[in-house]
């Protein structure tokens, strides 16, 4: 990307050309690419070196924002800054002062997920950044849990959304039967896939029978309580299966440690709070005390390159 800046030296000094209404105030994007490059999400050099012409450069961090790259974050991106989900951000006061209220439903009187039901183009929106996130995390997944789901005939995503994830996991391993979980107003836009059958319901009343559950980041929408009730029928749905257990793709944040991904995670405990009405991000602690207090005593944690760790929860 160059930049060609828009001042005109005279006898004065710099003179900035006005832009007409169509084209792009170059003065307003190299300000913000200045800032970009600061927090390195470009790169900068001169063009020339008599020349204020700038070239850019992506970093590793841009290129995840390349809308045609196999793996990439642009639509969360997007959906995280659209105005829809900037509004409850303006209720975080609000709700720091007042204890029981949630700055999405302060925004739109309802939760995330009820919003969506009756709101078809931001249903077809909030899938699509669902599909992002699923896209950069489940090829992780497939290496560090490659013997995880060995012995595993039926396999059931709850809220699996439109089914990538669970068609996926059984395109890399075939013998399994995929149950793609999810409210029915989810599963309806959902695409035909080998292997695997779209069921519409509610986690809080019934989940499928199988072999296995998995999730991907689905608790860390809710609170403890909400939790415990899913988790609940997740050990209802395995608890007569052999070697049944439950596998959770979801953050462990570490508050105490500096690096990338728990800065990530605490900055995803703050979007919980913003749209998720009582989600968050868990430490092992709190996992461990959610999971045991379900009926599920015994747990692994096992780490990826991804944010998301893979917890392998195990009934008692």
């Amino acid at each position: 990307m160059v930049v060609r800046s828009q001042c005109l030296k005279s006898s004065k000094g710099l003179k900035t050309t006005t832009p007409s209404a169509s084209s792009p105030n170059v003065e307003y994007l190299t300000r913000i690419m200045r800032l970009l490059v600061h927090n390195r999400v470009f790169t900068s050099h001169q063009l020339h070196q008599q020349s204020d012409e700038m070239l850019y450069d992506l970093t590793r961090s841009s290129k995840w924002l390349l809308k045609d790259s196999e793996f990439n974050l642009s639509n969360v991106v997007l959906f995280e800054t659209d105005p829809i989900l900037l509004k409850p951000w303006q209720y975080l006061g609000k709700c720091v002062r007042e204890s029981g209220t949630f700055p999405f439903e302060e925004a739109y009187g309802c939760r995330i997920w009820e919003y969506a039901a009756s709101n078809p183009q931001f249903n077809d929106f909030l899938n699509s950044a669902l599909q992002g996130t699923i896209s950069t995390v489940i090829n992780e997944m497939l290496v560090a849990y490659k013997d995880g789901f060995n012995g595993i005939t039926t396999l059931v995503d709850v809220g699996g959304s439109t089914g990538s994830m669970i068609a996926q996991i059984v395109a890399a391993y075939p013998h399994i039967q995929g149950i793609n979980f999810d409210l029915p107003h989810a599963v309806a836009a959902a695409p035909d896939y080998p292997g695997v059958k779209h069921v519409g319901g509610d986690m809080f009343v019934h989940i499928p029978e199988a072999d296995a559950i998995i999730m991907k980041s689905i608790l860390h929408d809710w609170n403890d309580e909400y939790c415990a009730t899913i988790l609940k029928n997740c050990y209802k749905a395995i608890s007569k299966k052999k070697n049944g257990k439950v596998i959770l793709v979801e953050g462990v944040i570490q508050p105490g440690k500096d690096d990338t991904f728990d800065k990530v995670g605490l900055m995803f405990d703050l979007v919980m709070i913003a749209h998720a009405s009582a989600g968050k991000e868990r430490t092992e602690e709190e996992w461990k005390i959610l999971l045991n207090n379900a009926g599920f005593p015994r747990y692994n944690i096992i780490k990826t390159t991804a944010f998301c760790s893979i917890i392998e929860a195990f009934p008692e």
